[in-house]
């Protein structure tokens, strides 16, 4: 059985944080607010696998409200979200992720980016796409108050 899921998250700017997209810290003056790492990026690849598994999204399985996630390493969140699906005998086929982003450029991180997410979920990086853009300076993310992220999956299931 292939199944498809779809994430998507967003994330405010905020000060004296560090910026962490796709598990890389990119220099930037601001970072994203959040209780955990504010990963955009991992947030919406968590949410697209959890999605295809029919498995709710990362609210329910790390939720804001619990201490023990404060300030949590989206990787390792990540890590496990991927364990999990396996678990259930799911495999990942590919995923795919844009980032939107005003400012910074993050077009030199991309591979860093497709790297360290695939070591996370322990599967190949040609498995593992991102891809970059701008809003042309429309929406909040045009008017650099945040940035947004999407992802798709397609996940496979052996059935028993």
């Amino acid at each position: 059985m292939t199944r498809i899921g779809h994430g998507f998250d967003v994330h405010a700017f905020t000060e004296r944080r560090p910026l962490v997209l796709g598990g890389v810290t990119v220099p930037s003056e601001r970072g994203l607010a959040g209780h955990s790492d504010a990963d955009v990026l991992a947030h919406a690849l968590m949410d697209a696998i959890l999605g295809a598994m029919r498995a709710g999204d990362i609210g329910q399985l790390f939720p804001d409200t619990d201490p023990a996630f404060e300030e949590a390493d989206s990787m390792v969140l990540l890590s496990r979200v991927a364990s999990l699906a396996r678990e259930q005998g799911f495999s990942l086929i590919d995923a795919d992720c844009t980032v939107a982003a005003q400012t910074p450029k993050l077009a030199p991180y991309r591979e860093q980016m497709r790297q360290t997410m695939a070591h996370a979920m322990d599967v190949d990086v040609s498995q593992v796409g991102v891809k970059a853009t701008t809003t042309e300076h429309l929406g909040f993310v045009g008017r650099e108050e945040g940035i947004a992220a999407w992802a798709v999956v397609l996940l496979d299931r052996v059935m028993p």
